[in-house]
């Protein structure tokens, strides 16, 4: 098999958790599962996974929350895994963060499927760790680099932050207040304006590296997403 994406299955019935991991590792992925909402938080905070199946209905804590914990500090793929039906459910779970989300009763093909899709866009596919590539962007998580056109990018740590949650998402608009969820700490100076001011050293450094045009896209009252 020549995936080796590590998949974190977080159910609470046993019996549905049996059958995706099964069919997660028949195509080759390191899936692994977790019965409760803060075990998962545990275990992903040990950069551990490339993707979570997330059920919204577990005992602890309900998959909105879980997801909403984890987006304070992962940018980690989410497939919401749920019995609910109502959209406003589902508005609910891709506005915290979540990448897809499937309805109960569900074929295993399909979520299989979505997880491989999703791993596509996210560049984890059959990947080990280190260096993934976003487009003209290369991103070493672990070591918290960042190379554009096989450039080297001295970042600060908030520059960093903030370009890697845009990478972790290319093309999705993430407000002031999803950047510095995802990378500030609560006593730093965190401003809308702060953000700004990382955005515009950030053009600067990806204009020194040779960008023709501004790959960081502002959408006024929105925030700002990324071409990669």
């Amino acid at each position: 098999m020549q995936d080796s994406a590590r998949i974190l299955v977080v159910e609470d019935e046993q019996a549905i958790a049996d059958t995706l991991l099964y069919a997660l590792r028949s195509e080759g992925y390191a899936a692994r599962h977790c019965l409760l909402g803060r075990e998962a938080l545990d275990a992903l905070r040990d950069p551990g996974a490339d993707l979570v199946v997330l059920d919204v209905g577990l005992p602890d804590l309900n998959g909105f929350e879980v997801c909403r914990r984890l987006r304070a500090f992962s940018e980690v793929p989410v497939i919401f895994l749920t019995a609910r039906h109502d959209e406003a459910d589902r508005v609910l779970g891709l506005e915290l963060g979540a990448d897809d989300y499937v309805a109960k009763p569900f074929s295993p093909r399909e979520l299989v499927a979505r997880v491989r899709a999703r791993l596509r866009r996210s560049g984890a596919a059959g990947t080990a760790p280190g260096w993934q590539a976003r487009g003209e962007f290369a991103i070493d998580a672990e070591g918290r680099r960042i190379r554009y056109r096989g450039r080297a990018l001295e970042l600060t740590r908030y520059e960093y932050a903030l370009l890697a949650a845009l990478l972790r998402r290319p093309g999705a608009i993430l407000s002031r207040a999803q950047l510095m969820e995802r990378g500030w700490d609560s006593d730093a100076d965190s401003g809308d304006r702060t953000v700004d001011t990382h955005v515009k050293t950030l053009r600067a450094k990806l204009r020194a590296a040779g960008a023709e045009t501004d790959p960081i896209r502002t959408h006024r009252g929105l925030g700002y997403s990324l071409d990669a």
